[in-house]
C-alpha cells in the first residue's frame, strides 16, 4: 500500500513536471514569436524610413487636419478635439525633417467651414484653403468606428480606425496609411483612436514618408 502510494506521488510529480516544462514551452514560442514581429516591424519602419527625399520635398509645408465619422454618417472636424492625435503625428513628421503646421497656425488663417467642406470632398475649399494657409500638401487623419454587441459575451466592443490620406494642393493623391484596433469595450471612440495611433504611429508615419518621398517626388519630376 506504501509502495503504492509512493508511486502515485512520484507519477502526479512526473505530471506536473510534464505539464509545467509543456507551459514554459508555449510561453517561450510565444515570447519568440513576439520578439519575431517586434523585430520585423522595425526592420520594415527602418527600410520605409530609409527611402530617399528631395531636399525641395522637405522644403514644403503639410497641413495636417483631422475628422471624426459620427454614426448619422456626418464628420466632426473641431480641431481642438485632436489634440493628442495631431501632436503624435506632427512630431512625427518634424523629426524626420519635413515642415508642418502648428494648430494655431491652421486655425489662425483657416475657417472652420472651409475645414468641414474639406472633410466633405469639396476641392475647391482644400485648394484655397492650402493655397492661402501656404501649404504644398494636405495629410487628412480620419477616425472611424464599428460598434457591435459580442456574440459571445454579449458586451457592447467598438472597432476603431484612423486613415490617412496625403494629397497635394490641386487634389491628387500621394500617400495613404491605416491604423486599426481590435475591438474593445467602451464608448470612448475619441480617446481609443489617440491610444491607437500613439501604439502604431511610427508604421503610419514611415509608410506615408515613404510614399510622400517617392510619389511626390515623381510628381514633381514629371513637372519639369
Amino acid at each position: 500500500m506504501k509502495t503504492r502510494f509512493t508511486l502515485m506521488i512520484a507519477s502526479g510529480a512526473l505530471l506536473c513536471a510534464a505539464i509545467a516544462h509543456a507551459q514554459g514551452f508555449k510561453f517561450s514560442q510565444e515570447d519568440n514569436s513576439a520578439k519575431e514581429k517586434a523585430q520585423e516591424r522595425a526592420q520594415t519602419i527602418a527600410s520605409l524610413l530609409a527611402t530617399p527625399c528631395a531636399t525641395q520635398l522637405k522644403d514644403k509645408k503639410i497641413m495636417l487636419i483631422i475628422g471624426e465619422q459620427q454614426v448619422g454618417g456626418g464628420i466632426l472636424a473641431n480641431q481642438d478635439n485632436y489634440g493628442p492625435h495631431f501632436q503624435v503625428i506632427n512630431q512625427r513628421l518634424r523629426s524626420l525633417g519635413l515642415k508642418t503646421y502648428t494648430p494655431e497656425e491652421i486655425k489662425k488663417q483657416i475657417a472652420q467651414a472651409e475645414i468641414d467642406a474639406y472633410f466633405k470632398g469639396n476641392p475647391d475649399a482644400a485648394l484655397s484653403a492650402s493655397r492661402r494657409l501656404g501649404a504644398s500638401f494636405v495629410l487628412r487623419g480620419l477616425i472611424t468606428s464599428n460598434a457591435r454587441v459580442n456574440p459571445v459575451i454579449r458586451v457592447n466592443e467598438i472597432d476603431v480606425n484612423m486613415g490617412f490620406t496625403l494629397a497635394d494642393n490641386a487634389g491628387r493623391m500621394i500617400a495613404d496609411a491605416n491604423a486599426h484596433s481590435a475591438a474593445f469595450s467602451g464608448s470612448d471612440v475619441r480617446g481609443a483612436s489617440a491610444r491607437l495611433i500613439n501604439e502604431q504611429a511610427d508604421e503610419v508615419v514611415a509608410r506615408l514618408y515613404s510614399d510622400y518621398c517617392s510619389k511626390a517626388t515623381v510628381e514633381a519630376k514629371r513637372g519639369k
